[in-house]
């Protein structure tokens, strides 16, 4: 069957909200067809770049950002202090490992949330389920809960200000390196990853006067003062992918220009529908989430769908099966990848599938189950040689309390404390900083052990 950037809706879909106007629905998606792109081809093509060297064992994934985004969180401060932890996190990285990190951020897009019922009911009133702020609203009304296709538009602007923040944060200073003292947020300062991150930036600054010295300045060498955080989503709501997505003037590629890389859901990635129909004929670096009920032949079917001609950099096969099954349900998918020859980037998703509810009824996540898949996934690609390319997280800059766990011993009680997610519980910066260590660590001892990757 032809691709074309319409062909999806030829096929069976999931995960869909119902729109009760549809002649409403055909002119917002209209109106946004004409709005500017929100990245550039030529900017997604320098990702896939620099993916393939991932693919390659030659530079680290790493990808963070909120659960769902909202429109009522929208602030310039939380992108900023987002923007501080990632690069705290990958300078934590590139010194451990030695090798360049890969940003990408969940952001600027991350609007539209998979749900396991369409309903939600509470004390006898049954709605739609809130499917993220691009679709619907949180608050349990009827109103609230219907799908307004306008929201497109108010996340199409969101998007657009948080890109040229997060631009002029990567260009306009705040990467610099010799300002690293002033990523650790003011919650963190005294904290044990506080101090840590404080140490490691004190041998970095050293490092930065002898280079100097020797004629390296920032002034001469932009890597030093400058970086790139591109920018990801789930590719959920196609309804808004297709109006953003544009056929590049220079190549005549299709790019879904709304995100830099896309992801495809554990719910939504049969090979026969809709949002796997959409993604195969787009550019972009694509992501293929795999939970537990991923089978080696499933996997291989959505591959050789998604890169038929297997490029590096294309595909990123983000692991997420539960700290109890990773090593027994991983292999599976890791010894048909590498018998088929095919090139895919690994990461792990360690959030989804440590997900539990308290006793009050809390949904949250364990640090100590995070780290544990974390670990099950690194000792997997050591047992096969393998690169573990990288890590996808949900994660927050603020000092929120979501995740029970880590060196700052959040405890259920704390829950109730900053507990302010719109879907998912996040890691806070603290714990976040944290993980970034631990992770350091383990992709330092495999390479080491396996220095011919």
């Amino acid at each position: 069957m032809k691709w074309t950037k319409e062909s999806w809706r030829d096929k069976p879909i999931k995960q869909q909200p119902t729109y009760e106007d549809i002649e409403k629905l055909k002119q917002v998606e209209k109106e946004l067809s004409k709005y500017p792109p929100l990245v550039f081809a030529g900017e997604v093509r320098n990702l896939k770049s620099k993916l393939e060297n991932v693919c390659e064992g030659k530079a680290f994934l790493l990808q963070g950002g909120d659960c769902a985004e909202s429109f009522a969180e929208f602030d310039g401060n939380n992108i900023r202090d987002m923007f501080k932890v990632m690069m705290q996190m990958a300078v934590v990285l590139t010194f451990a490992g030695g090798l360049p990190v890969v940003k990408i951020g969940r952001i600027a897009g991350q609007f539209a949330k998979p749900r396991s019922s369409d309903f939600e009911e509470r004390d006898g009133v049954k709605l739609p389920s809130y499917r993220g702020d691009i679709i619907n609203s949180i608050e349990f009304t009827p109103e609230a809960r219907k799908a307004d296709p306008e929201r497109m538009l108010k996340a199409y602007n969101q998007s657009a200000a948080t890109m040229n923040l997060l631009r002029a944060f990567a260009k306009g200073g705040m990467a610099d390196l010799r300002k690293i003292h002033k990523w650790t947020l003011d919650f963190v300062k005294e904290s044990p990853e506080g101090h840590r991150f404080e140490e490691l930036a004190d041998r970095i600054t050293e490092s930065l006067k002898f280079m100097e010295a020797v004629g390296i300045t920032p002034e001469n060498t932009p890597v030093l003062r400058e970086t790139t955080l591109y920018t990801s989503h789930e590719a959920l709501l196609l309804n808004y992918e297709e109006a953003l997505t544009r056929q590049d003037s220079l190549t005549g590629d299709w790019y879904d220009c709304s995100a830099h890389m896309l992801w495809i859901g554990d719910r939504t990635r049969d090979p026969n529908e809709a949002h796997v129909e959409f993604l195969r004929g787009v550019k972009n670096p694509i992501g293929i989430k795999a939970g537990p009920s991923m089978t080696p032949e499933g996997l291989i079917e959505l591959i050789e769908k998604l890169n038929p001609e297997n490029e590096a950099g294309r595909l990123n096969v983000i692991v997420r099966m539960g700290a109890d099954k990773i090593e027994k349900e991983f292999p599976k998918l890791l010894k048909a990848v590498v018998d088929t020859g095919k090139k895919v980037i690994w990461s792990i998703d360690p959030m989804h599938g440590n997900t539990i509810k308290t006793s009050s009824n809390i949904k949250t996540r364990e640090f100590d189950k995070i780290l544990a898949e974390v670990k099950g996934y690194f000792a997997v690609h050591e047992s096969f040689g393998t690169f573990p390319g990288g890590v996808h997280l949900e994660m927050t800059g603020r000092d929120v309390t979501e995740c029970i766990g880590g060196s700052y011993s959040i405890s259920e009680k704390d829950l109730e404390k900053s507990y302010e997610t719109h879907c998912d519980p996040r890691l806070n910066a603290k714990q976040a900083l944290e993980l970034s260590f631990l992770i350091a660590d383990l992709l330092k001892q495999s390479i080491n052990k396996n220095p011919q990757i």
